[in-house]
């Protein structure tokens, strides 16, 4: 289990990371979603002991990251920024890997960069992106560590690869109980693996929940309202994030249980009314909106 206590990181005058706590559970996908400079890279750098907090504590199942070998070798980080030595092969980044982690499993990385159809002999500045990324994911799941920190994996992956990668990725947990944290602006594509994810917004994290009870606590409601009593009793009675209209149709983002959201629906008793569950993309819409992140104030 990784925790986050208090954690903070600034650079020069920019705080990228403002008193993050977080606690990662063992043998679950986690998803890191943010706004752009959220602090997403930052806060892996510091997971993966990469980076120094200037306060604040980072415990892998108990130690301290930074500066702590042993706890090291149970971490890989993939970055989104891929580099290689300029004239390595695949064979050259595993000999460097073995040094770093002594599980390497070598048998297993050529079985996999032959099913991927990537040559272990060719010389990696003359592979694609994507072609780097398959490597790089190979090469995390072979080092066997404990944690797998990934940001933005499926960028640059055709639809196949990504597919092939979200399997490797779910056999390692059942088998040996790996735990990925996979930070991506694809929120389609975290929906689909990630069982917790946390949110983070200018730094802070606004909130770190299962996925699905996430979807269970907000919800879309769509309803006609031709008098403005009823439209105050709703903001009234419902927990309301968010509102927008067109003539008589309102849309509204709130919190609470389905059930609930129902019976009070029920007896405000609308013209019409329905209620939608949300995406990914939308709850996260949704809560940056409310901390001043809003689309519709950056389009018009």
């Amino acid at each position: 289990m990784i925790e986050v206590k208090n954690l903070n990181k600034c650079f020069d005058t920019v705080k990228a990371i403002d008193d993050i706590s977080a606690r990662i559970e063992e043998g679950h996908v986690f998803g890191l979603i943010g706004t752009n400079g959220a602090g997403k890279s930052t806060f892996m750098r510091m997971l993966s002991g990469v980076l120094k907090p200037d306060s604040g504590s980072i415990l892998v199942d108990g130690r301290e990251v930074y500066d702590t070998p042993e706890t090291k070798a149970d971490i890989l980080y993939i970055s989104d920024d891929q580099y290689y030595f300029a004239n390595g092969t695949p064979m050259d980044v595993v000999r460097l890997y073995q040094t770093y982690y002594p599980n390497f499993d070598t048998e297993k990385f050529l079985d996999l960069m032959g099913k991927f159809g990537l040559d272990v002999k060719r010389k990696i500045n003359t592979f694609s992106k994507g072609m780097k990324k398959q490597l790089s994911v190979i090469c995390g799941i072979c080092a066997n560590t404990k944690y797998l920190l990934c940001d933005e994996t499926f960028d640059g992956l055709d639809p196949v690869m990504r597919q092939a990668v979200k399997s490797l990725f779910v056999k390692e947990i059942e088998e040996r109980g790996l735990t990925p944290i996979i930070a991506s602006h694809n929120l389609r594509e975290l929906e689909d693996i990630c069982e917790y994810v946390g949110l983070l917004h200018r730094g802070g994290i606004l909130l770190a929940k299962d996925l699905d009870d996430m979807k269970l606590n907000i919800h879309k409601v769509q309803c006609v309202i031709k008098e403005e009593k009823m439209l105050q009793e709703i903001k009234d009675k419902l927990d309301v994030v968010t509102m927008d209209n067109r003539g008589a149709l309102y849309t509204f983002t709130v919190r609470g249980k389905r059930e609930q959201l129902e019976i009070c629906m029920e007896e405000l008793s609308p013209v019409f009314y329905e209620l939608l569950p949300l995406s990914l993309e939308e709850i996260f819409i949704s809560e940056t909106e409310v901390k001043g992140y809003d689309v519709k104030a950056l389009l018009f």
